[in-house]
């Protein structure tokens, strides 16, 4: 039997100019298609300029006319983010919407970024933290939305925060969990902050389900030569509509940014059968996401290394 289809409406975003991260392929690159689609005019932050052009000729064939334009960045370098902020800030347009979407999972074996962090946690939380600190400007100037992608495997673990970057003892989903834990729970902060100092950014934080992305299928980059079997048993799981697809597992997020009455520091995510898939609801915030506390740890370390001061804003 044909899955029900599952869609939301994206308002006009005529005039508005939001940036997605890692939309050169799957997910990333379904929500930033419909943000085109919507009349967004999109910047797009690629790592590999080959699939980011491929990404725009998608994007451009679907939506004739459609404005975009790709800068170069890597994530898991901080040097590379510094040179995309400097770069947008000289152009001096506001941006209106961001969404922290691009992230890592599971390498079979511990792996740094050229910062020295452990990959997860630099790529998925430490690289968002830098890049909203250095268009912090435009993200004020936009009276920004920013909404941060998440996973359901924030729902359980924790900090570890005897050995953040798991340099004693390398557990590839909890480094995963704890990279998304920590990512949220800023995103939840920046959310206070820009509350307590009027700083006009609206932040909130989504999870996608699951789907069969490629973030468990064959990554040669992070050392995986193979899809997971994880990914084999999700792909099994859509096909039979109880889990999301590449397409539904974006509208949460999408959700999210767009619609009028989403809220800061809520969050979003598919109201199917355990949050697996379905139609997009606001959800209750995960256990280990609640502490203010554990936030304002977050931000302080993270702001730390980082080297990311929101101080001036």
């Amino acid at each position: 039997m044909p899955r029900r289809p599952i869609d939301i409406t994206v308002p006009d975003l005529a005039g508005r100019r939001a940036l997605v991260t890692g939309a050169s392929d799957g997910m990333g690159l379904r929500i930033a298609t419909r943000l085109a689609a919507a009349g967004a005019e999109l910047v797009l932050p690629v790592r590999n300029p080959a699939k980011g052009e491929r990404a725009l000729a998608t994007i451009r064939a679907e939506v004739p006319g459609a404005r975009a334009s790709l800068h170069s960045m890597d994530l898991s370098s901080l040097a590379s983010i510094g040179a995309l902020g400097e770069a947008l800030r000289a152009e001096g347009e506001p941006l209106h919407l961001l969404i922290n979407n691009a992230g890592v999972m599971t390498p079979p074996t511990r792996q740094t970024t050229a910062d020295g962090f452990e990959l997860q946690l630099g790529t998925n939380h430490l690289g968002h933290v830098a890049l909203v600190a250095h268009l912090l400007p435009l993200l004020r100037a936009g009276r920004a939305r920013v909404t941060s992608q998440l996973s359901v495997a924030a729902e359980n673990g924790r900090i570890n925060w005897d050995d953040l970057q798991w340099e004693r003892r390398y557990d590839g989903m909890a480094a995963y969990r704890q990279s998304k834990i920590a990512f949220g729970l800023f995103a939840l902060e920046l959310e206070r902050r820009s509350a307590a100092h009027g700083w006009g950014i609206t932040s909130n934080v989504s999870h996608p389900g699951i789907a069969p992305t490629s973030l468990l299928a064959a990554r040669p980059e992070v050392g995986r030569s193979g899809d997971t079997a994880g990914v084999r048993l999700i792909r099994v799981l859509s096909r039979l509509g109880i889990a999301g697809t590449v397409d539904s597992a974006g509208l949460p997020a999408l959700m999210a940014a767009t619609d009028p009455a989403s809220r800061g520091g809520a969050f979003y995510g598919p109201g199917g059968l355990r949050n697996m898939g379905g139609a997009p609801s606001e959800q209750t915030l995960y256990a280990p996401l609640r502490s203010a506390e554990e936030a304002g740890r977050v931000w302080e370390v993270s702001e730390r290394l980082a080297r990311a001061s929101f101080s001036s804003a």
